[in-house]
């Protein structure tokens, strides 16, 4: 997986590709190309186009494999069940775009009235076609669906990334870091595999100044429906994502336990929560969820004291 360097200057350094420390990362080429010095004239018409979204949250995880796509899909279902608010979904993972099968799309590009998404999914003429793309071509899409989708009035802007710390989610942090970003929500696992590539996430969120919203921790045991006992499918050997939170001082949201019928409902393009009201995996999603709301409510209060001093 690509990583940022431990010393990394940051990418709106004068230094950004261009330190001792810079070099053979995977990101040099992009950091150097000037993205910290002569800003992208797109960055001023993002944030223009931005003005119209009141909150806009990023979702990363280190590892893939995590469910950072189901907690996308999900967090944009359960803030759309209020019928007044309106949610944008965004799927920046290039090469592997989930998000319309995972929303039961095919074709469209609005689940609910209130609820739209975009995905370079839409884009292919099968969803089996492989998108074989540089950096730069993945940057131009990104770019243009961040200026050029008309996104009208949104209360939420989801951004589904790819796993890691690459283009992708510089391009992302760079275009939108006049617009303001709420922050990230950083999915993971419990056990240490996960957990090893989470930190880098953090750290990577620390250098680029993204605020970090909190950690939830997927596939957190398995709750046996009929005798109710919990099992550990994934071992947290190290502490989980609790012990790792404590250590580098990031919000824990909470933890989201296994079920079988989430799985089924994503491959199916619907929502779990419709048909699993009552399990503790939904329960867990909608405590996450109003902790997301809380955060973005104070982030978007500080900003409007911000203007008013």
């Amino acid at each position: 997986m690509e990583e940022v360097p431990h010393d990394c200057p940051g990418a709106d350094s004068a230094q950004a590709g261009r330190g001792a420390s810079c070099q053979g990362c995977p990101n040099q080429r992009l950091c150097a190309s000037g993205a910290g010095a002569t800003p992208d004239p797109a960055i001023g018409e993002i944030k223009e186009k931005m003005k119209t979204v009141k909150h806009k949250i990023l979702v990363l995880s280190g590892k893939g494999g995590v469910g950072k796509s189901t907690f996308s899909a999900h967090l944009a279902h359960g803030l759309a069940e209020d019928e007044n608010t309106q949610i944008a979904l965004l799927d920046i993972d290039i090469c592997g775009p989930s998000i319309p099968k995972i929303m039961g799309l095919e074709g469209e590009q609005y689940v609910e009235d209130n609820l739209g998404v975009m995905s370079v999914g839409f884009l292919l003429s099968s969803p089996d076609d492989a998108v074989i793309w540089r950096g730069p071509k993945k940057n131009g899409m990104i770019k243009q669906f961040l200026r050029d989708v008309d996104w009208g009035e949104v209360d939420y802007l989801i951004v589904d990334t790819p796993p890691g710390t690459s283009d992708e989610h510089l391009s992302v942090v760079q275009y939108l870091a006049a617009a303001h970003i709420d922050g990230a929500v950083i999915i993971t696992t419990p056990q240490e595999v996960s957990l090893q590539d989470v930190r880098k996430e953090i750290n990577f969120c620390r250098k680029v100044k993204l605020p970090i919203i909190g950690v939830v921790e997927n596939m957190s045991g398995f709750i046996c429906p009929k005798c109710k006992k919990e099992s550990q499918i994934f071992p947290p050997t190290t502490g989980g994502a609790e012990l790792m939170c404590q250590d580098l001082e990031v919000p824990l949201l909470g933890r989201v336990p296994l079920d079988p019928l989430i799985g089924k409902n994503c491959d199916k393009g619907q929502s779990f929560f419709i048909d699993a009201p009552d399990s503790p995996a939904t329960l867990a999603y909608r405590s996450i969820i109003q902790r997301i709301q809380e955060f973005c409510n104070l982030h978007q209060s500080k900003e409007e004291n911000l203007i008013s001093s």
